[in-house]
């Protein structure tokens, strides 16, 4: 019998190629209709027989287009109505945008074989994509994902690209951002002088591979942003790009040209492999255990057994990645501390002094993003999330939220992001840096700007954090009287908690959860500076527990940067104390902590006190130095050989005694990551002894803390088996989530 039906799909469904293959998959089941486009998703009207339909509907919900994600469907039969054909039309926008934005997917292997097969059209053109890859959110002006919503609209499609874009049964039946060498995107080599190099699309990325060989630095202007490149294997040059791009010691990563190549330098996990081959295709921090390469590792990764590594993500890596023998450093085109550059004329003005030479491109980037990285545990293979961008914002699709009212959270200052709550979806931007940078504060602005722009509402509440000097909060009283929205603030560690609930669909449990706490600062409900904080939650009510001992905050943002300062807050041995400070500063910092009234729970700083007690690290080049210079000195552990330096405590954590007992051991010459080993095992341990003591069998982790994996193994090592552990995994622990945090905080009431 002939019916109609019309079907809704809302989710990841635009410019993942859904309707080319509803098309293909309704003329197979000899369907006749329409498919297109609209603000909520993917609609369809579809006649023929009902068996067919709903064997049609099965196999279109059951085996989806490989990038797309459905979060809601619905069918329902509708008055018969005649087609002549199945056909794709001209998508319509009837109302605002309610459906999930499109981000960024790393190159298929079925582009990958057209750039590199010699007989193909587009041989050597790095801009190759189909409905399954290519760049969405960095080209994104507006919504839904149409051609004419993007940047590469300027370029009009020749006739060659046209019939594949019309064709039923071609791989680029529409595909929004078909081009070819003929009528595409265009690049060009230049000198920093800004002459241009002359030479063939042929053999621009073996000129190139050859000038990273010499020893060149490169700026190459990718699909999201700029990244600066130079031989990993060439100390020299490797030094020469630290120097210039102003880091120090803070890691870089190494693309790598192929998989067999990392394999055969580095020992990886099935799950490592799974996400450096991914659609997001992120950098994935692996240990360096049994290298076996030729990389300049002290100039790559100071100091560090780990290294973040990726493999080639778009057609211009990939191509540069077919010349190249070795792996390259390929970190963030920008000086450090400022945003990802994304324009020409900024790059030649701000990278003149760090590269040689300019691969540029005529695409105009919209929203430009740095690489995504994670890192699974080296023990369970747990994952963790270190920077949320490219690959995976701006959706959070695991979540089903609503709100009668349009929310915007503006997160916190260090890692910054923004969420946005304005229909049933919620948008988490991409990383953006720290707010202190005029120019991320500048990026941070536009991207709220962005959100409004395109989803064509306004916030109705602005909820920000708690500090009153943070420049988000600030810039959220400023926007909350522009737009005359409510101002929300949300306490810092609550937002982390609620971020941990959020992402789990824990609100509305009947038993008590744990929230753990741990990162470097955030402004607390008493004016202290929090960061070690136990909260209970239950039944919609959150309440602070638990914190480990107050000690004295030195300095203001100066403690951060240097460990020494949180061990002369935590010790009190002048002996330690005086081989890292000069004695006109123990008399001004003696004086400065007998006078001080701001104090601190902080497990960072306590993590930088470790550090600097062990001779590790007194002053940090990069936000977390420290801490991570600690974990890596663990190579391995024996879970059964640990010692609790906290074996009992009262109502709060002793902070000062653990740091006392750790002196002690390391004064007995104990090696050294055996005590890291041990105050690792200690946290741990504390956890569960306060779990245990509010017999509280759920725990959330949450906080930069716990991107230290080795305490999550730890973690994962001691728990009983009636406990629940949960960390976040599709979000960073970091302060990244904040914003999440503050609009899960608000929707259950808890500020």
């Amino acid at each position: 019998m002939q019916k109609t039906y019309k079907i809704l799909i809302s989710g990841q469904v635009q410019g993942v190629g859904f309707r080319p293959y509803v098309y293909k998959l309704a003329t197979g089941f000899s369907l006749k209709g329409t498919v297109s486009n609209n603000e909520e998703g993917v609609v369809i009207f579809v006649s023929g027989e009902s068996t067919n339909i709903n064997l049609f509907y099965k196999r279109l919900i059951e085996q989806p287009p490989p990038v797309s994600r459905i979060k809601y469907h619905d069918s329902e039969e509708i008055a018969y109505q005649e087609f002549e054909n199945f056909s794709i039309i001209k998508s319509t926008k009837g109302g605002q945008l309610n459906l999930p934005l499109t981000p960024d997917f790393a190159i298929c292997q079925d582009c990958i074989n057209d750039i590199e097969e010699i007989k193909s059209k587009r041989y050597h053109y790095p801009f190759t994509t189909c409905v399954n890859c290519g760049p969405r959110w960095a080209i994104t002006q507006t919504f839904p994902f149409e051609r004419a919503h993007t940047s590469i609209n300027e370029f009009n499609m020749c006739k060659s690209c046209l019939e594949e874009y019309t064709n039923p049964l071609d791989r680029r039946f529409h595909s929004q951002t078909n081009s070819c060498s003929e009528c595409g995107i265009t690049l060009k080599l230049l000198k920093k002088t800004e002459e241009e190099i002359v030479i063939s699309k042929n053999s621009l990325f073996k000129n190139i591979a050859d000038l990273l060989l010499q020893g060149h630095i490169i700026a190459i202007k990718n699909t999201s942003g700029y990244l600066l490149c130079c031989d990993a294997e060439n100390q020299y040059v490797v030094s020469k790009l630290r120097k210039l791009k102003n880091r120090p010691k803070k890691p870089f990563a190494v693309l790598y040209p192929s998989l067999n190549k990392l394999k055969n330098e580095i020992q990886l996990s099935e799950n490592q492999v799974k996400a450096l081959t991914s659609s997001e295709r992120p950098i994935t921090i692996v240990s360096l255990n049994n290298y076996k390469g030729k990389l300049a590792l002290n100039g790559i990764a100071p100091g560090l057994n780990q290294l973040g590594v990726m493999l080639p993500y778009t057609g211009i890596l990939q191509l540069l990645a077919n010349a190249l023998k070795f792996p390259i450093v390929a970190t963030s085109g920008n000086i450090h501390g400022s945003p990802i550059i994304s324009e020409e004329q900024d790059a030649l003005i701000k990278l003149n002094n760090v590269a040689d030479y300019f691969l540029q491109h005529d695409l105009k980037i919209i929203q430009p993003q740095d690489d995504s990285v994670l890192k699974f545990s080296f023990k369970h293979d747990i994952s963790c999330l270190f920077r949320r961008s490219r690959g995976y914002a701006p959706n959070y699709l695991d979540i089903n939220v609503s709100s009668k009212e349009k929310l915007m959270a503006l997160g916190a200052d260090l890692k910054s992001s923004v969420a946005f709550l304005s229909n049933e979806h919620l948008y988490v931007s991409q990383y953006l840096g720290n707010l202190e940078n005029y120019d991320v504060y500048e990026r941070f602005i536009n991207e709220t700007k962005t959100f409004v722009d395109i989803f064509e509402k306004t916030p109705e509440v602005i909820l920000v954090d708690k500090h009153p000097k943070y420049f988000s909060a600030q810039f959220g009283a400023e926007l909350s009287e522009h737009y005359e929205a409510k101002h929300i603030e949300i306490q810092h560690h609550k937002a982390h908690f609620a971020a941990a609930l959020g992402e789990h669909d824990l609100f509305d449990t009947n038993k008590k959860i744990l929230g753990v706490v741990w990162d470097g600062s955030g402004y607390g409900d008493d004016g202290n500076i929090w960061g070690g904080e136990f909260f209970e939650y239950s039944n919609k009510r959150l309440d602070r527990i638990a914190h480990f001992e107050y000690y004295n905050w030195l300095s203001g943002d100066k403690m951060s940067k240097e460990p020494r300062l949180s061990l002369f807050s935590l010790l009190e041995d002048e002996n330690i104390l005086k081989q890292k400070f000069s004695n006109e500063e123990l008399t001004i910092f003696k004086t400065i902590k007998g006078n001080n009234q701001l104090k601190t729970s902080s497990v960072g700083r306590l993590f930088d006190a470790v550090a600097s007690l062990l001779n590790i690290c007194d002053y940090n080049s990069y936000e977390g130095e420290a801490a991570i210079l600690l974990e890596n000195k663990i190579i391995e552990y024996n879970i059964d050989n640990c010692k609790n330096y906290c074996t009992t405590f009262k109502e709060h954590i002793p902070t000062q005694l653990i740091v006392e007992a750790i002196k002690q051991d390391y004064l007995k010459g104990l090696p050294i990551e055996k005590i890291i080993a041990n105050f690792l095992y200690t946290l741990a341990s504390i956890i569960y002894a306060i779990a245990n003591k509010n017999n509280i069998k759920t725990i959330c982790c949450n906080g930069g803390v716990f991107q230290n994996t080795t305490l999550m193994d730890i973690l994962i090592d001691l728990k009983p088996n009636e406990y629940k552990l949960y960390f976040n995994s599709n979000l960073s622990p970091n302060d990244e989530n904040i914003s999440f945090g503050q609009i899960m905080s608000y929707l259950n009431g808890i500020n």
